[in-house]
């Protein structure tokens, strides 16, 4: 076949397939459009997800009569000339390539007037076919009405899913736009319905929780980071769930650069690394980070549809996104509360609780009925004995030198222990049950972390007399070799003595304090690094492996539950969970404490 250049509709259709890729596609585009237009109102009209109608009015500034012809040309735009622009993009759209896209595979009608004409014209067009600008009655804005998607390129139609899927993600595309956009009132409706209505405000934090529904209001968390001019002068802003309402998909974490709504893995990875330690591993935070940067900082033009990018200093953002997020959640209290539509606590060994939500004198004598010995314990009495009863890493100070603590200025907390699991105690907000195996991992964790990434020393390490034999094939042998760093900063020394076994010299000395066994541990960290999970090509690698190992490290020397602890233990443990960073979440970012308000009490008891 023979060299020839394409024709129009065949070039439009080729960058309809980058840029289109479904209805929400079209909504992203033209609203993005009313966006640059300088739009103070968008309403969106919907149906069928799209298949049948398309249709987004605004107020913006209008299309002149004369240039309706060229909207609907490829790479025609009114937001770009000179290539130097290009290097700092400030508008949403740039490319030339919307209008003329969706008018190649729909039928396209707009309707455009500026608010100096005094009258509308309107453009149609279908495939190939575009009609010249007829005058035509509407206020002053655009409004572009979409009908018949992939109308004449069926091998496409046949991909679009069911209509309440593909409005489900012009639902998801309008909401991330709408709020990183509050001073922009969005109504969306979908066959009749009104799914959407957002005023326009001057409060971010209150667009955010619009979109996100009030029910979760109280959850968020309001941050915000500015750097010195000097520094780069970037911005982030944002608002961080608290980790109890984490999800089980991505599609609540809302990423916006320069009020672009962006997928970004970098900046993914930030909030999530932010969150690292509160939320289990298969959950994703709810969070909007909003990132105002300078455009030189940022090429936006490296993807058809602009949905992702590429930043100049990847490092910089990344670090500016994770101290943001991480500061507010080390600020904040994340003690989740206990869900209080009823109780249910029941002990085949012991006497018999209530099941549904109990009054006052049933509790009482539930109390009443437990074993003397677990009903509680003075807070001072029993921090005199934690110097010669600690179930802690050793702090250096001797425990000569350790004196009592002082009188209290206010009355002591009880502590009690339940089924040798769960620790309960008070606050100053209600009641706390305490999982002892999650908070004491948390405490190992951070203290572990901060000896090790402290000074930078590796952990103290004893000789074996006897080394330890741990079956190991080439594959392990292998993993052991990539491994030797990071087994050398926690006091693990290792060498393989034969083409299956690899004999363990040293193993960390607490380690051994806490009775782990050295081959069952290397041959789970070499299970661990074979599965993945010590992937040293990730970003931030070496301390995402590290906080893994010490992970592990610190669940394995932690109390268990049914382990019974001593009145020093259980002061000791509780006084630790005032200290700590993150101490509401184990490493795995399951809950460590609960809290059950007064609120919650004065209700379940009948007295609001």
């Amino acid at each position: 076949m023979p060299i020839r250049k394409l024709p129009p509709l065949l070039i439009n259709q080729i960058a309809a397939g980058e840029v289109i890729e479904r209805p929400a596609s079209v909504v992203k585009e033209l609203v993005e459009n009313s966006l640059d237009a300088g739009a103070a109102h968008i309403d969106l009209t919907i149906e069928d997800g799209g298949h049948r109608l398309i249709r987004v009015a605004d107020d913006g500034g209008g299309i002149p009569p004369q240039e309706l012809p060229l909207a609907l040309t490829q790479h025609a735009t009114s937001k770009l000339e000179t290539p130097e622009q290009l290097a700092a993009i400030q508008t949403l759209g740039f490319r030339g390539e919307a209008l003329a896209s969706v008018s190649s595979v729909s039928r396209l009608r707009l309707t455009s007037r500026t608010p100096h004409d005094d009258a509308a014209h309107v453009i149609e067009a279908a495939g190939a076919e575009v009609t010249d600008p007829a005058p035509a009655s509407a206020a002053p804005g655009t409004v572009v009405e979409v009908r018949d998607l992939f109308f004449n390129t069926p091998a496409r139609r046949k991909f679009l899913r069911t209509a309440a899927t593909e409005f489900g993600h012009i639902h998801d595309a309008v909401s991330r736009i709408a709020m990183m956009h509050p001073a922009v009132a969005f109504k969306l409706t979908h066959n009749g319905r009104r799914v959407l209505d957002l005023t326009a405000t001057d409060d971010r934090a209150r667009r955010v929780i619009d979109v996100l529904g009030r029910d979760i209001a109280e959850a968020m968390l309001e941050f915000e980071r500015v750097d010195p001019p000097d520094q780069g002068g970037a911005v982030v802003w944002g608002m961080a769930g608290q980790p109890d309402i984490a999800r089980a998909t991505g599609k609540f974490l809302y990423l916006a650069l320069n009020g672009r709504a962006v997928r970004d893995r970098n900046l993914t990875h930030a909030v999530k690394e932010a969150y690292r330690g509160l939320i289990p591993h298969d959950k994703h935070p709810v969070a909007a980070v909003f990132l105002t940067v300078d455009p030189a900082m940022v090429d936006v033009n490296v993807h058809p549809a602009k949905a992702e990018v590429r930043f100049r200093n990847p490092s910089y953002v990344h670090g500016l996104v994770l101290a943001g997020v991480r500061q507010r959640l080390l600020g904040a209290d994340l003690t989740p509360s206990v869900e209080t539509g009823g109780w249910k606590m029941t002990d085949d060994a012991g006497p018999a609780a209530p099941a549904a939500a109990p009054t006052a004198n049933e509790f009482v004598d539930y109390f009443r009925q437990m074993d003397p010995k677990q009903k509680g314990f003075v807070y001072e009495e029993v921090k005199r004995a934690a110097a010669e009863d600690n179930i802690f890493l050793n702090d250096d100070t001797p425990a000569a030198e350790i004196s009592p603590a002082p009188p209290p200025a206010v009355a002591p907390a009880p502590i009690l222990q339940v089924h040798n699991s769960y620790v309960v105690t008070e606050d100053r907000d209600g009641l706390l049950i305490v999982d002892q195996h999650a908070l004491h991992e948390r405490v190992m964790f951070e203290t572990l972390r901060n000896r090790v990434l402290g000074d930078g020393q590796p952990l103290e390490s004893q000789r074996l007399l006897m080394p330890q034999i741990v079956d190991a094939d080439a594959k392990r042998q292998a993993l052991l070799e990539d491994l030797r760093p990071l087994l050398r900063r926690i006091g693990v020394e290792a060498e393989p003595i034969s083409p299956t076994a690899i004999a363990i010299q040293a193993f960390p000395s607490f380690l051994f304090d806490r009775k782990v066994d050295a081959g069952p541990f290397l041959a789970e960290l070499l299970d661990l690094a074979a599965e993945g999970g010590l992937d040293t090509s990730r970003p931030n690698a070496e301390e995402a492996a590290l906080h893994e190992v010490l992970d592990m490290m610190a669940c394995k020397a932690a109390v268990k539950a049914g382990d019974q602890l001593t009145p020093a233990e259980l002061a000791a443990l509780l006084e630790k969970r005032a200290e700590v960073e993150r101490s509401s979440a184990c490493p795995h970012g399951r809950p460590t404490t609960l809290r059950l308000t007064l609120k919650d009490l004065e209700k379940q008891f009948g007295r609001t």
